[in-house]
């Protein structure tokens, strides 16, 4: 078996002990239950817990099923990419601060194996947990508000994976960089949350940016996104994750380096 047959098998038996397969989804699947439930038994809660007045009457307008399905993404886009960067915050700087990292530095080993096999596992977990999470929601918002268009629907989660992939590579090279976990975490939540917001603030004069990708998401359940406009956006989130992970593998390798010295 090659390298990163070894790494990735090493991988796996590590997210299945610490129970990363099965937590990450639970909690994803989670989210995307509750967004459905709560906006459908929204009156009762309130009723029962916000001591109005006897005889007041609320009424609250019934979301469509789309809207619901962009709510649950915006719950992924705050508890969910908090969840992956804790989950996956020490996976290369966690390695160097236990020594186990030494042990395997002292072998030949492939950079670009290790790095991969390492984006590998948490890219599938974390695609496996978004799209459970999606299908979770789907199930509940199709019970309770109605159905939505089939290819609509895988648009939207492909379009979602896609941030999904690049977050996840954010964090990895955050951990190649930082010397612990916790200053990895701050700055891949930094890296996404200012970015976020720059985008808010000036993003209408770009229509190509993979920052653009959750409102390109979104736009599959209206009339579509401007298709010119989200397959550019598309390539260059592409380009920019491969770019990424040659930048994980490069600093991987240099740490590495440092070590043994």
């Amino acid at each position: 078996m090659n390298q990163f047959g070894v790494l990735l098998k090493k991988e796996w038996r590590e997210n299945l002990r610490n129970y990363k397969l099965f937590w990450i989804p639970a909690v994803f699947v989670l989210l995307g239950i509750t967004e459905p439930v709560t906006n459908y038994y929204l009156p009762q809660i309130l009723d029962s817990v916000g001591n109005l007045p006897e005889g007041t009457v609320m009424e609250f307008p019934v979301p469509e099923p789309e809207q619901v399905m962009v709510a649950i993404m915006g719950q992924y886009q705050l508890l969910g990419l908090l969840v992956l960067v804790l989950a996956y915050m020490g996976t290369i700087a966690g390695e160097r601060k236990s020594g186990t990292a030494t042990l395997l530095y002292a072998r030949p080993l492939s950079f670009k194996a290790y790095f991969m096999s390492k984006w590998m596992m948490a890219s599938i977990i974390a695609l496996l947990s978004v799209w459970l999470g999606f299908l979770a929601g789907y199930y509940y918002t199709y019970l309770l508000f109605g159905s939505i268009g089939l290819m609509d629907l895988v648009r939207f989660g492909f379009t979602y994976s896609l941030w999904i992939l690049l977050v996840v590579t954010v964090v990895l090279v955050a951990s190649a960089l930082m010397p612990n976990a916790g200053l990895a975490a701050a700055v891949s939540l930094g890296v996404i949350v200012i970015s976020q917001l720059v985008d808010g603030l000036l993003g209408a004069y770009w229509p190509v940016s993979p920052l653009k990708l959750t409102a390109y998401a979104a736009a599959w359940f209206e009339n579509g996104p401007d298709l010119a406009d989200f397959w550019w956006t598309a390539g260059t989130t592409v380009l920019l994750i491969t770019l990424l992970l040659v930048l994980g593998i490069y600093i991987s390798s240099r740490k590495a380096a440092s070590t043994k010295v």
